[in-house]
């Protein structure tokens, strides 16, 4: 009989020993990896693509500088100052610096002329014929050109092109053609320079005798009339009537109609002699310049230099500040002496002049920011 240890040596060893090969020979098991992240695809746009705007920037607005202060020139005015009369400050830079326009530093001289003699001179306001040629050659070797009283209107009013050095000549006290054709015509005919003829309306006998020969004049159109009253020698003052400041300047606008077709523009105050309110009302009827017989200096575009206060040494020229019209009371020198005022006369233009460059860049600053939206670029 086969003990049982036997029987494992000899049935089962084989069999453990068939498993161990079988164990051993067998494929080795695959590792396997868990992916740390899934990638996930972008889900492709089915309609249109939405995109945020980039925001606009807001410019920031530009501040407009200051505007610089009128020209001043203290000599001629040491009681006063230059007064300006045109409101809006667009208006005025437009004007002011258009290329069609009169230069920065146009100046316009007005003369008055009283008396002309041939002869020897008997009085003070009076001069010869010899200083009279003189001054009117002199104004011209200076490159002074004359004007009338329209042009000089359309100048103070809009700056419309002059010659860069003008002279308003004004002959007071209504004078025969005769006068005119003598002493004035030849520089007509030879400069085309016209003349004013302060006209005195009342009708009397030297109107009767002067009036025949000043209305072919008048339509030549060479010389300039314009109103210097009606009774003429009792100037206008604080103690004038309503009705006497109403007859000097109505009384000469139906004479005017009646006899020379035309309404005059420009009063020449008689005497030098005017208010503020007989100015308002020569506004009212239409007049649109008036002249006093103070030589305050000349004048320029948006500027007339005028006496705010009495000044002691020259206490017959009357302020003309408080008037508050600086184009009713624009300022003439006297024949005696404009000769030697044209020195002056053009250096106030060359000043003004340069004044007006140096601040050229700044007005027109202000005027691109302020006033291009509304007016446009200057032309």
């Amino acid at each position: 009989m086969i003990s049982y240890r036997t029987f494992l040596k000899r049935f089962l060893l084989p069999f453990t020993l068939l498993a161990a090969t079988l164990a051993a020979c067998a494929p080795a098991t695959a590792l396997s990896i868990t992916p740390t992240a899934t990638p996930t695809n972008s889900p492709v746009p089915t309609g249109t693509m939405t995109v945020t705007p980039t925001p606009t920037l807001t410019p920031t607005p530009r501040t407009p500088p200051t505007l610089p202060v009128p020209y001043r020139n203290d000599d001629l005015t040491p009681y006063g100052s230059p007064h300006t009369y045109i409101p809006e400050s667009c208006q005025y830079l437009q004007d002011k610096w258009s290329s069609a326009n009169s230069a920065p530093g146009t100046v316009v001289m007005a003369i008055m002329f009283h008396s002309i003699t041939g002869g020897t001179v008997t009085s003070p306001d009076q001069i010869s014929e010899y200083y009279f040629r003189n001054l009117i050659n002199t104004l011209h070797d200076k490159g002074f050109q004359a004007i009338t009283t329209t042009q000089l209107l359309d100048f103070l009013g809009a700056n419309t092109k002059i010659p860069e050095r003008s002279v308003l000549l004004v002959v007071d006290d209504r004078k025969a053609s005769g006068y005119y054709d003598t002493l004035f015509r030849e520089y007509w005919d030879k400069w085309g320079w016209p003349v004013v003829n302060a006209w005195i309306s009342l009708d009397d006998s030297v109107t009767a005798q002067y009036l025949p020969g000043n209305i072919p004049l008048e339509n030549e159109g060479w010389v300039d009339h314009q109103a210097h009253g009606y009774i003429h020698n009792i100037p206008i003052g604080p103690d004038s009537s309503e009705e006497y400041i109403l007859g000097e300047l109505q009384k000469p606008i139906d004479f005017f109609q009646a006899n020379f077709h035309k309404i005059p523009i420009a009063v020449i105050w008689p005497g030098g002699g005017f208010t503020p309110h007989a100015a308002e009302v020569a506004r009212q009827l239409g007049y649109r310049l008036g002249f006093t017989i103070n030589p305050r200096g000349p004048v320029m575009f948006n500027w007339v230099p005028l006496g705010d206060t009495l000044d002691p040494e020259r206490p017959t020229w009357i302020p003309e500040g408080p008037v508050n019209d600086p184009l009713m009371v624009l300022p003439r020198y006297w024949d005696t002496d404009a000769i030697i005022h044209i020195g002056d006369v053009i250096q106030v233009g060359q000043e003004a002049a340069a004044y007006a460059e140096q601040n050229k860049a700044t007005e027109l600053e202000y005027y691109d920011i302020v006033c291009a939206p509304q007016f446009g670029p200057i032309p």
